[in-house]
This record gives structure tokens, C-alpha cells and sequence, in this order.
């Protein structure tokens, strides 16, 4: 069997009255890249802020890389990286520094290389307040890849990019894979995933509703309700 890099049992979260996760239990294998589908509200991000220790789940359990994400909170952010909505970035500093910063938590130097990669080379030294949505992502994106993360959590990484971006981002995924992380994408990017990911996740209303290859996942998950 091959090693599990999450595994989570009757994991639940709610907001208020409204379960945003509701009893899931599912298994990502190490070392693939896995797509999570949903529509909007499906609980997808949900789920990877939990899986990232940023949320606590009010029911159930969840393991990354064998660590429990509740009880082992600081083993799991030693090894897990999650690209959000939200960039959360400097504004008032520029690209490098904001790298820099990063560096500087994970107690180590920052790699120029990393902006060349995102194609950012060139805004380098740029206040990240002049950057549009894209290069912001971008910036991210090299901010994830500096981890150097065994699992990487990506939730709608394809948002605000323009087509080079979209290359840039499939080619990142393909070199997490190469160098054996773990991926999980959270996207609305169905014919994309199914092409990208080893396997596919569906959420349905919070719940699990289908797992399997990510070229097999069904059009309409079971029930009859189309998903995003």
C-alpha cells in the first residue's frame, strides 16, 4: 500500500449553523498531485486550512505526513506549504524583500532564482503595492516554492493568472511532482485537473460525494448536481 501523505476520519467544520465540512474521510497518496473539485461553498478551502493547521476542525481527525494536525501543529507547518486566496504580502515592500522576510522565518536565504522562475526577474526590486493580481499570485507562488514543502496546497492557484502564468504554474507542478511532493489543488478547473492529477476529490455540500483517477471523475457528481 503505498505511503499515505494525508488521511483524514470524520473530519467536521462548521461556521455557525452551516457545516462547511461535514464527516469527511478521504486518503491522498504521497508523492501525487491530486485535484479537489467542488463548487463554490463545497468546503474545498476550507479543508486545505485545515489540512495546513490554519483552521481547527471541530470533529473528526486528520494526519499530514503522519503528523496529527491538532495535537503536532508545528511538525505540520515544518513540512507543509498552502498557496490561499489571500496573499497576504508586504505591500510597502518590494519583491525581494518580501522574499527576504520569508527567508528569514524558515531560517534560511532567500533565492533570487526563485523570481527569475515566477517571471518576476525584472520587478524584482518593485514595491509590491504596483504589482496587479497576477504578479501577486506570481510572488505567492515563489514565496510556496522557497518552503520546500513535502506537501504543497494550492487552492484556486490558476486564479488571476494569464496564459504564460497558467504554463508557469503547470510547469511548477510538474517539478513538485518530479521531486516527489505532494500535491493538492483545489480547483474549478475540471479539464485542466483531469489532465494535470493522478486523482480527483469531489465535494459536495461539505461532504465527500467521489474519489478516484482524476481522468475517470464523473461531469455530475452522483445525484445529478453538475459541479464546478
Amino acid at each position: 500500500m503505498a505511503t499515505l501523505a494525508v488521511e483524514t476520519r470524520g473530519l467536521s467544520r462548521r461556521y455557525g449553523r452551516r457545516w462547511a465540512l461535514a464527516d469527511v474521510s478521504l486518503e491522498v497518496p504521497a508523492g501525487s498531485v491530486t485535484m479537489l473539485a467542488g463548487r463554490n461553498g463545497s468546503g474545498k478551502s476550507t479543508l486545505l486550512r485545515v489540512l495546513a493547521t490554519a483552521l481547527r476542525a471541530d470533529h473528526g481527525e486528520a494526519l499530514v505526513l503522519g503528523h496529527d494536525v491538532r495535537r503536532e501543529r508545528d511538525a505540520v507547518r515544518l513540512k507543509v506549504a498552502l498557496l490561499a486566496h489571500q496573499s497576504f504580502l508586504y505591500e510597502a515592500l518590494t519583491a525581494r524583500e518580501n522574499l527576504q522576510v520569508a527567508a528569514s522565518f524558515l531560517g534560511r536565504d532567500a533565492e533570487g532564482a526563485l523570481l527569475e522562475r515566477v517571471g518576476l526577474g525584472t520587478r524584482a526590486d518593485d514595491p509590491v503595492a504596483s504589482f496587479s493580481a497576477g504578479m501577486r499570485k506570481r510572488l505567492s507562488l515563489a514565496r510556496v516554492l522557497l518552503q520546500q514543502a513535502e506537501l504543497v496546497l494550492l487552492d484556486e492557484p490558476y486564479g488571476e493568472l494569464d496564459p504564460p502564468g497558467f504554463a508557469l504554474l503547470d510547469g511548477v507542478i510538474g517539478e513538485l511532482r518530479q521531486r516527489g511532493a505532494t500535491v493538492v489543488m483545489a480547483t474549478h478547473l475540471v479539464d485542466r485537473g483531469r489532465l494535470l492529477c493522478d486523482r480527483a476529490l469531489l465535494l459536495e455540500e461539505g461532504r465527500l460525494a467521489w474519489s478516484g483517477p482524476a481522468r475517470e471523475m464523473p461531469a455530475e457528481a452522483p445525484g445529478g448536481s453538475a459541479h464546478a
